[in-house]
């Protein structure tokens, strides 16, 4: 990832663009802070946002003609901020006393002439920015055609404290100052290093002012250039009539071109802002209720309760699109644009804490995000290539992603991995590929399934058992994720490179995207063709039904399903985050290996967004849904219900030791069952009888140790292997170690077998130096 890729992507963030009401003024004032600090009361907050902007406030705050209402999101519901009001209602509130801190002085005089709006902010500005100024005003006091103008709109005290501003930052005053004798700009350009003109309190015809193919005089550009060379010039009335914010601004624009002139750098380079935009920002009004603009109950302006009141009214503008429907983004507390700036320093760091791991690797990698954002920002491809950056560089941590990569080696390993014709058959029309987790959780399902397509598809069903890759997938690491698709692939052209029949749509998706050549099924519409058999179970009632993420942009396989449901004669309900919103269940993207405490929070949050059973066609979603409490079932559980009697939508979670044996006993089974082959034999430490309270199993449960790793200790231990023997409690305590991760196990003897007091584990290589 490099600096260009990073600013591409922050461009696609628009959670940092401006709301419209201050996109929309020429000075850029940012009313939504306003509105937020002066719904809390907090009036001083509110003046420091004016003073931040707005040049003279004690004026122009009372005489602002509002054009950020044009740009206001409120305005589509009950009417735009009333953001003028809240400004003379922040001064009416003992604006505190205020300081100037000017830059550094420069060497270089500048000169204003007239002291309207436009010249008296071009003075500020270029004052602050340590420029010596003199305001040639040809009236007898600064400002005279202003104070008339202002008289009865602006109290002559207010009017005065601002211009005394101009004296605390040492601007010197020529009063009387003839300015429209010929020669007079020459005369001036000799004394000065530039020259603005206040348009708005002189009589623009003696000035060369250039104009554009209408006649409109240039000078309301912010790259305006110069009437001559070092002379600028604003203050005239915008196209729409007489604005004293605009004129403002002119003298903003006009101030920074002129030292921009000054230091000799492009007038227009980086200032396509500077004028009123179209702000990126998107602000969803779902849910937004209409509310009028409050009215003031006196001709002075709002009371203290009023302009709270019209303070609240503001929608406090911003988009977060995604961060409202992604549990994980939330957690963060940011925003994309942010996260890429983590995650790129993050990847940057040699030494040191990367303390950003735990957050790229938390991602479920869903997508959703994308599909919500107005610019289309995809957190998941960042994430995942932050994750294969890592990987590559030996930079991830093995805890991380290990308990999952070792489920999918034994996915991989001889145990599960399989690939059969149908038995009596040389070839296959197609070839069933059930995937790791439903074989893992109802592996009765597979084996009702698979005799179900040998029967109803013609020219010979093969199957496949193995894993497709998705956890070396997710976990950025490419080279693993290569290997088990070459091992898939090998599989499958072993069968003769038969279509293949997805009963997960995680598979369906990956294989179709990175398997070479392979056509790739969905199991859904093939028993839709076929007819499925009767039904054997339903629901009792209407059911909310689930779609997995992976299939977020699979609309064929999202109606497939609810096609099948309605044929069972279940009666649906759609969630309001289904379809192509639909939520991650916390396992995708390794979320649930990486961060189990937020992936408990995804699935309980999923799990709560209705009070119906729930219907889904994902092993791994009915799983952890299941494990929250809630009624779920497959889709298979209509006309495939796992042998046992009990409800489908009653059948709790399966634990991972129990997923891991039951592929085993899957593959076993059909062997002998289809093919008559005998299974290989038991591995010594599988005879290992233990015993455990169910505290003890959660507990196992929850720090992802299986019982075969439990067995795996206890028959080191009893075959001479190292263990402690406790001196009260005669509990032995034993480790070993057979790949990555060391497994501590407190137990005793118990009849046959071996009670589990409490285990541990911990994924770490201490060396000596």
């Amino acid at each position: 990832m490099d600096q260009l890729y990073l600013r591409e992507l922050e461009k696609r963030c628009i959670q940092e663009e401006p709301p419209g009401c201050a996109a929309a003024c020429p000075l850029h004032l940012d009313g939504r802070a306003l509105a937020e600090r002066a719904a809390c009361g907090d009036w001083s907050g509110a003046w420091k946002v004016l003073l931040k902007t707005m040049p003279f406030p004690g004026i122009l705050g009372r005489i602002c003609d509002g054009p950020c209402q044009g740009g206001c999101k409120r305005a589509q519901a009950g009417g735009a901020v009333n953001l003028p009001g809240l400004e003379r209602a922040c001064l009416d509130h003992s604006p505190p006393p205020r300081t100037s801190l000017p830059l550094p002085p420069k060497e270089e005089p500048v000169a204003v002439i007239g002291a309207g709006l436009a010249g008296l902010t071009a003075a500020w500005d270029l004052a602050r920015k340590g420029y010596q100024v003199t305001i040639r005003e040809p009236g007898p006091a600064l400002a005279s055609r202003l104070r008339r103008e202002l008289a009865g709109r602006v109290p002559d005290d207010a009017v005065e404290e601002e211009l005394n501003l101009l004296t605390r930052l040492k601007v010197e005053v020529e009063l009387n100052a003839p300015v429209t004798d010929k020669g007079f700009l020459d005369r001036c350009l000799k004394e000065y290093r530039a020259v603005f003109l206040s348009l708005d309190v002189l009589d623009p015809a003696p000035w060369p002012l250039k104009s554009d193919s209408q006649g409109n005089p240039l000078v309301s550009s912010p790259d305006q250039a110069a009437l001559q060379e070092g002379v600028f010039a604003g203050g005239l009335d915008r196209p729409g009539g007489p604005s004293p914010v605009w004129q403002a601004a002119q003298g903003r624009w006009g101030a920074a071109s002129l030292d921009r002139f000054v230091q000799g750098v492009s007038l227009a380079a980086g200032r396509d802002r500077d004028l009123p935009f179209e702000t990126l920002l998107f602000t969803s009004l779902k849910g937004v209720e209409p509310l009028p603009v409050t009215p003031a109950s006196g001709e002075s302006g709002y009371t203290q309760e009023e302009a709270l009141q019209e303070a609240m009214r503001c929608l406090q503008c911003a988009c977060l699109e995604c961060v409202k429907v992604c549990p994980y983004l939330k957690s963060y507390q940011a925003y994309p644009k942010k996260y890429a700036r983590q995650i790129y320093n993050n990847l940057s760091i040699v030494l040191g804490d990367h303390g950003a791991n735990r957050m790229i690797n938390s991602c479920s990698l869903c997508g959703l995000c994308e599909q919500v954002c107005p610019q289309n920002f995809a957190m998941q491809d960042l994430c995942l290539t932050a994750r294969q950056t890592m990987a590559a560089r030996g930079k991830m941590p093995p805890s991380a992603h290990e308990f999952a990569l070792l489920d999918m080696e034994f996915s991989q390993g001889p145990e599960f991995r399989l690939a059969r014709h149908q038995p009596g058959h040389n070839k296959s029309a197609h070839v069933f590929f059930p995937g790791c987790q439903l074989a893992g959780s109802a592996p009765g399902q597979v084996a009702q399934v698979y005799d179900y397509l040998c029967e109803s598809l013609p020219g010979g069903v093969g199957l496949m058992l193995g894993c497709c890759g998705a956890p070396a997938h997710w976990a950025g690491q490419e080279g693993k994720t290569a290997q088990v698709l070459a091992d898939w692939q090998e599989d499958w052209q072993s069968l003769g490179s038969p279509p293949v029949i997805a009963a997960c749509s995680t598979c369906f998706k990956l294989l179709g995207e990175l398997a070479d050549q392979a056509e790739v099924l969905s199991l859904w519409p093939i028993l839709e063709k076929t007819g499925p058999p009767q039904v054997r179970d339903r629901p009792g009632e209407q059911v909310a039904i689930h779609d997995p993420c992976t299939t977020r942009n699979l609309p064929e396989l999202q109606e497939s399903a609810r096609r099948l449901a309605a044929q069972a004669g279940v009666a649906l309900a759609e969630l309001d985050l289904g379809r192509d919103l639909t939520q991650c269940c916390g396992f995708g993207g390794l979320m649930e290996n990486a961060n189990p405490d937020l992936a408990g929070e995804v699935i309980r949050d999923r799990a709560g967004q209705s009070r119906l059973d729930y219907l889904t066609y994902c092993a791994v979603c009915r799983e952890l849904l299941a494990g929250t409490g809630k009624r779920t079932w497959h889709i298979l559980d209509l006309y495939f219900p796992e042998p046992g009697g009990i409800n489908p939508g009653d059948r709790p979670r399966t634990g991972w030791s129990a997923r891991r044996e039951n592929r085993a006993r899957l593959k076993d089974g059909l062997l002998r069952q289809l093919w008559q082959e005998e299974t290989p034999r038991m591995e010594e430490h599988r005879g290992v009888k233990l015993i455990m309270t169910p505290e003890v199993a959660q507990l196992l449960e929850r720090r992802r140790i299986l019982e075969e790793d439990i067995q795996k200790v206890i028959h080191e231990a009893e075959q001479g292997g190292p263990k402690l023997t406790h001196p009260r409690t005669g509990h032995f305590l034993a480790w070993f170690r057979p790949y990555k991760a060391v497994f501590w196990v407190e137990y005793s003897p118990s009849g046959e077998g071996y009670e589990i007091h409490r285990a541990y584990s911990h994924r770490m290589e201490v060396k000596a130096k």
